[in-house]
């Protein structure tokens, strides 16, 4: 089984607006009909029998899905992270800013994504999904992982408490804005997290959210769109 995985932008899309254009939230107040149709658009692109969206609200809860929701399904509610092992079926988490996390154990046949912004990200967002893929027959030391674009260490400022703060659930998230400021860097922390955790194989996409006019970022823009992070077992043959 081989783990697929895509990270989107603004680029395509029917928003309009802040939302311009691939916009593929459905709770920042953009037109419900143009979101409909770019989730359409991925799933068809990618060629997915469907994706499991969820309703992110900062914190640890896993969701597991076997089955392709229908197009005008609600979202999952009240979660920040989602696994399965159905074949062709795309799990996805939104970002703009935050940390979007794709992991898949393609000899278990697992895959998950987590939306692992500050407060998730020290709450142990990561941990609870990776426990939820153990479940699951995944093993740590063979998870492949992506942390997909956000903001960076050096252009997501903070205030210095802040900073101590998730440093001290989370270590070595602290940094140093460009202008000397205090920052953090959720991406070096949540890659050494992972570490703590047994899993060695992590990439990540440098791309900075706030720096990057091609991604949705609420810490530059305000009211603005969000992109996802997919992930798929594909049972095709490479």
């Amino acid at each position: 089984m081989r783990v697929r995985r895509v990270t989107t932008t603004r680029a395509g899309g029917r928003s309009t607006g802040p939302f311009a254009r691939f916009n593929l939230s459905r709770g920042v107040g953009d037109d419900p009909d143009a979101v409909s149709g770019n989730r359409y658009r991925l799933v068809r692109e990618l060629g997915l029998t469907g994706a499991v969206f969820l309703q992110q609200v900062h914190g640890t809860t896993v969701a597991v899905v076997t089955d392709a929701p229908r197009p005008t399904a609600p979202d999952r509610p009240d979660a920040d992270a989602v696994v399965t092992t159905t074949p062709g079926l795309g799990v996805a988490v939104l970002a703009a800013d935050c940390v979007p996390v794709l992991l898949g154990d393609p000899q278990a046949g697992v895959v998950g994504a987590a939306h692992a912004g500050r407060k998730g990200a020290a709450a142990g967002v990561l941990d609870a999904t990776v426990a939820a893929m153990t479940e699951l027959g995944a093993r740590a030391d063979r998870l492949e992982v992506l942390l997909g674009p956000a903001v960076c260490g050096r252009c997501y400022e903070v205030p210095a408490v802040m900073r101590d703060e998730v440093e001290a659930a989370l270590p070595g998230s602290a940094s140093r804005t460009r202008t000397g400021t205090a920052g953090l860097d959720l991406r070096a922390g949540l890659t050494r997290r992972l570490a703590d955790l047994g899993v060695t194989r992590v990439g990540t996409d440098p791309r900075c959210t706030m720096e990057d006019p091609d991604l949705f970022s609420h810490r530059r823009d305000g009211r603005c769109g969000r992109q996802a992070a997919v992930t798929w077992l594909d049972p095709r043959r490479p």
